[in-house]
């Protein structure tokens, strides 16, 4: 099963590991599902988790841990296509990923605009609550 997770997602397991998205990143882990990623994701992963709000709820070695992980363990996905169909326009490359990555999944959090299309190609868009039972966890 290929799954790609959004950031939004990735950025809640570090702030709780033992939430869904924690529970998530740990099913990965382990090997129940192959995650798909991009430079694009691991750069916005980096600079998000440097925004002063965040830095003083997530450690830079626990970031950066995580990244070296997805970078070592994931699929890293190199070439995207152009993509124009999310509501914000910053969410394209994720379903980009999907399509070049051929996701059987995008899990997310974004309620408004992903979680909004249901699918992008042959891609389910669903939450991480939703994913999480698929897996029977």
């Amino acid at each position: 099963m290929r799954v790609v997770l959004d950031t939004n997602v990735l950025l809640s397991s570090l702030l709780r590991s033992d939430s869904v998205p924690g529970s998530l990143v740990d099913a990965w882990r382990e090997g129940r599902f192959e995650l798909l990623s991009h430079e694009l994701q691991l750069d916005e992963l980096r600079s998000v988790t440097r925004r002063n709000y965040l830095r003083s709820r997530i450690r830079p070695a626990q970031a950066g841990k995580l990244v070296n992980q997805i970078r070592i363990k994931a699929e890293i996905v190199n070439r995207l296509p152009v993509v124009r169909r999310s509501a914000d326009s910053l969410d394209d490359f994720l379903l980009a990923l999907c399509e070049a990555g051929r996701a059987d999944y995008l899990v997310t959090g974004d309620k408004t605009g992903l979680l909004a299309l249901g699918t992008h190609g042959g891609t389910t868009i669903l939450t991480a609550r939703a994913f999480l039972d698929r897996l029977g966890r």
